[in-house]
């Protein structure tokens, strides 16, 4: 397998130009799809079934199985869209300097499926029969919190032993094994208007009320517990001299453990169920919409595993927490033994300076398909 992924480096960056070169923000249906169809094309010609999920606003996306598989153990997961918008590509298209490349989503994730289409390439290449144990979820919108995929990563879920999610490895070649959960909160102040100078009294200020539930919202944060509520952004009023009529603020949750996700709701809602000044009405929505990825035991010996296959190649694989979500927190959360970051290494994402280490395209891809292996042999 090893050979075969590196004799196949240049055809790999030639399919990672191409589709770096096409525009695939969450929002940019058309280059998504268009993107979708190249790998569906690459997949079927290894033998594979391609359901496509239809999607109207968002990219379609793929469900992958080979055609003789059956009960597969294994979910893979790597998502289509980057968070770059509409034209990124004409100004900044794919280029390589030196040991790196260059261009939006070169790493987050476009990297990551090559390395995870080289990989069963190799394995089918080496009669290896572990491509008949996996199944693979492209999705079209996990950089918007995966809203129409959701659902279908945790149907996919429901029988595997694993699950690998290919967003791409740290700076450091680190794996991922646990994230924060994630939250977002919107609040809708309504207070009365008045002119601020002629007649004051009549008023009620939405600032005034909403800066009480800013205060309010932060002191819920617990570092120690893994626990920070950071209202992000506020808006509102219409001019300096009327007392405001509305104002918004738009809250970011973080959380480290599940069962912190219902107190931490409760609290929120018990906050904004009542008004700080008199007059002024509330309006809460949102929700925690990815839980927490924990490093729990079942992952822990998932890692483990990993770790022996790293070392067998000689790559020494360490682990670590972020604060950032991302699809493996949807796996985690069923109760599947999951280990995020294994796509390349490389840097700077959602940046203009995104960047893959190119050496480590063909190391983790090797990576990869000798972690398949080993996930079937041991079974």
């Amino acid at each position: 397998m090893e050979k075969f992924i590196e004799n196949k480096k240049e055809e790999m960056l030639g399919l990672l130009e191409q589709i770096v070169n096409i525009d695939s923000g969450s929002y940019v249906k058309e280059g998504i799809d268009q993107i979708g169809e190249i790998l569906k094309e690459k997949y079927e010609t290894l033998g594979f079934v391609v359901d496509v999920i239809e999607e109207k606003e968002n990219g379609n996306h793929l469900v992958i199985s080979h055609k003789e598989a059956s009960n597969p153990k294994i979910l893979l997961i790597a998502h289509m869209d980057t968070v770059f918008p509409k034209g990124t590509v004409v100004q900044r298209p794919f280029t390589i300097e030196g040991e790196r490349a260059y261009g939006p989503g070169v790493i987050d994730m476009k990297a990551s499926q090559v390395t995870l289409l080289y990989a069963i390439k190799s394995l089918v290449d080496s009669n290896d029969p572990s491509y008949k144990n996996i199944q693979i979820v492209l999705n079209s919108d996990e950089e918007i919190g995966s809203p129409s995929s959701r659902s279908l990563i945790e149907k996919c879920a429901e029988d595997k032993g694993y699950a690998l999610v290919m967003e791409p490895a740290r700076k450091d070649g680190s794996l991922v094994s646990s994230r924060r959960g994630k939250g977002n909160y919107t609040l809708h102040v309504k207070g009365r208007a008045a002119h601020s100078g002629i007649e004051p009294e009549k008023g009620r200020s939405a600032i005034e009320e909403l800066a009480h539930k800013v205060i309010q919202l932060h002191e819920l944060t617990d570092h120690e517990k893994g626990i920070s509520v950071n209202v992000g952004m506020i808006e509102g009023g219409s001019s300096v001299n009327t007392v405001s009529d509305n104002a918004i603020a738009h809250v970011d949750i973080r959380i480290t453990e599940l069962d912190q996700v219902q107190p931490l709701e409760d609290k929120i809602e018990e906050i904004c169920a009542s008004t700080d000044i008199p007059g002024t009405e509330i309006e809460l929505e949102g929700e925690m919409n990815r839980p927490p990825m924990e490093k729990n035991e079942q992952t822990k010996s998932l890692l483990h595993t990993i770790q022996k296959v790293g070392h067998e190649i000689g790559l020494e694989i360490e682990d670590t927490a972020t604060g950032g979500g991302s699809d493996a927190s949807f796996t985690s959360a069923k109760g599947v033994a999951t280990i995020d970051g294994l796509g390349p290494v490389g840097g700077n994402p959602h940046s203009e300076n995104e960047y893959l280490e190119i050496p480590t395209l063909t190391e983790r891809t090797y990576l990869l398909a000798k972690i398949i292996k080993r996930l079937t042999t041991d079974k």
